[in-house]
């Protein structure tokens, strides 16, 4: 499962799977051990967590959720030693520590909250959400190689049935 497959709900704890869209809206699935599904229509505010990013200092304004997410793994692994009845002094420590450049004017403690429930919940049921790009990218890669060259081996049978029609003409 990845990121781009995972949202958040406004109103609603924890996190969704998106399992399908729908004319009306679309079908979410907890991630917990219920797997409750309910159809999130225009009312609902669904932030998919691939497109959540955290406000930084640096020159880029931000940085995308997925990248601290795969820090908090690297730097913590399994325990990043906070949660969320942690006090905000604990908190902001943790982020400064993952991301020293967020801006501690616009992001939230709340937020940090967030991060931190969000993380146990994809460490817990989303556990390869977690894994690095380059990991995931390995994976892709040779799956990408396979169709190219499926797709190679197309073209040269369409080629081959083209010249045969053309000898026979």
């Amino acid at each position: 499962m990845d990121l781009k497959e995972i949202a958040s709900v406004s109103g609603k704890g924890g996190l969704f799977r998106i399992v399908k869209p729908t004319r009306s809206g679309v079908i979410l699935e907890t991630l917990d051990d219920k797997a409750a599904r309910m159809v999130a229509t225009a009312s609902h505010r669904i932030s998919v967590l691939k497109e959540i990013s955290i406000y930084t200092t640096d020159a880029e304004g931000s940085a995308p959720l997925e990248e601290v997410f795969y820090t908090i793994h690297k730097e913590f692994g399994d325990d990043p030693g906070v949660d969320s009845s942690s006090s905000p002094e604990e908190l902001k420590a943790f982020l400064q520590h993952v991301l020293p450049e967020f801006d501690r004017d616009r992001v939230y403690v709340s937020d940090i909250k967030k991060l931190v429930s969000w993380y146990k919940i994809l460490l817990k049921y989303a556990p390869d959400a977690l894994k690095e790009s380059t990991e995931k990218e390995g994976t892709e890669a040779s799956t990408d190689a396979k169709e190219e060259a499926r797709a190679e081996e197309g073209e040269k049978k369409a080629t081959a049935k083209k010249a045969s029609k053309k000898e026979k003409a």
